[in-house]
């Protein structure tokens, strides 16, 4: 879209060093092959302690898509950002790990990224997935009503107990609290956590906010059903409408198992119901507020042009847009230069940690159709203008 095509507004803060960079790498990953060789070896050799790799990741990889490996080494990016009207969410991104003592520390941690943003406007929301908290395939028996073991219910309090613990420090500092979604056969038993959350916090505004991924089937369904919830129970609800990340995989397990695809049949029906969402998000702002996750300049200008068809000021408090760091870049800093709200998921953590989270970037990257294009487009039509106005 013409609007998002101003390339000197987007890359204001990156040399041209760094562009180069950027395109080498958005290069690279637009190869599958290249891309489903590289992170299998990028996982085992990070894996498997070589400091190399290990240097060459934190100079690539990380770099592009993450803050740095603490809070505080990756404050540097969130002044930076803020400078230009744009928030940073701290995506504290450790994967792949389900044992009790890791539970405990990342939600030790979440907490404390809550006291280190208490006050600080460049922070607006906390983030964490449920997974961080507890095992998938507890999410998916207790979501089915399955029995459970004393053990299992035990593990389930400390679930809650984790989630709970979160919501209400937010609660008690005023910072607004996201929860990511996960696969479909875990979200049942997230989403009623989360609704349990919002009507134990949401009581005055949106504190909790749960996640909505829109190439689902079945979503806009919930959430009508939802809003119905919330009147009769008189509070306010927060989403992040997102499209989603997790088709191929949903797929192959429905086909697996022999359910029903819970994916939309084609990305147009995804785009429709992502959109569906935006109107109900429109027409419900009474009651619901909306960070609008997305890499898509049509979704992003339909936003736009619906808040002005509704007379809102593009400071709306109810509606935010959010982009990853390190991608569409275009997007994020025109929004900001407009003065509506924006962030951008800003992860970190060690290096080794976060390869997981790299590697399934970088695949999701390939898999998008046009993502990586667009990005290659904007970064060599960047580098021509600079050199050119020389």
């Amino acid at each position: 879209m013409p609007i998002f095509n101003d390339t000197k507004v987007a890359f204001a803060d990156k040399s041209d060093a760094q562009l180069r960079k950027a395109y080498w790498m958005f290069k690279m990953i637009e190869q599958p092959a290249l891309t489903s060789l590289g992170t299998s070896v990028l996982n085992f050799t990070v894996h498997n302690n070589f400091p190399f790799v290990t240097g060459i990741v934190k100079n690539t990889l990380f770099e592009q898509f993450c803050g740095g490996e603490t809070r505080e080494e990756s404050m540097k990016v969130v002044k930076q950002l803020f400078k230009r009207g744009v928030g940073s969410i701290f995506d504290y991104s450790i994967e792949g790990k389900e044992d009790e003592e890791t539970f405990d520390a990342v939600c030790k941690e979440i907490k404390d990224i809550v006291r280190f943003s208490v006050g600080n406007p460049a922070i607006p929301f906390i983030v964490f997935k449920p997974t961080a908290f507890g095992r998938i395939d507890l999410y998916e028996a207790v979501g089915k009503g399955a029995e459970l073991t004393t053990s299992q219910k035990e593990e389930w309090e400390r679930v809650v107990r984790r989630f709970d613990e979160v919501c209400a420090l937010c609660h008690e500092n005023d910072k607004k609290v996201m929860v990511d979604a996960e696969e479909t056969w875990m979200q049942d038993s997230a989403d009623q956590l989360c609704e349990e959350m919002m009507e134990k916090y949401n009581q005055e505004k949106p504190i909790v906010w749960n996640t909505i991924q829109m190439y689902r089937t079945g979503r806009l369904e919930y959430m009508e059903a939802h809003l119905q919830r919330a009147r009769e129970k008189n509070y306010f609800i927060g989403y992040k409408i997102v499209r989603g990340a997790y088709m191929e995989k949903e797929r192959a397990r429905a086909a697996e198992k022999g359910y029903a695809d819970p994916i939309q049949p084609s990305k147009e029906a995804s785009d429709k119901n992502y959109n569906a969402g935006i109107d109900f998000v429109m027409n419900h702002l009474d009651k619901v507020s909306a960070f609008f996750g997305t890499h898509n300049e049509i979704s992003s200008e339909l936003i736009m042009d619906k808040m002005k068809s509704k007379s809102l000021e593009s400071g709306n408090p109810h509606v935010y847009f959010g982009q990853l760091y390190g991608m569409s870049d275009n997007i994020t800093f025109y929004l900001s230069d407009k003065g509506y709200n924006v962030a951008k998921y800003l992860p970190y953590g060690p290096v080794k940690d976060v390869v997981p989270y790299l590697t399934r970037r970088a695949q999701e990257n390939t898999s998008v159709a046009g993502q990586t294009g667009r990005e290659l487009g904007l970064i060599k039509k960047e580098l021509e203008r600079r050199k050119s106005s020389r």
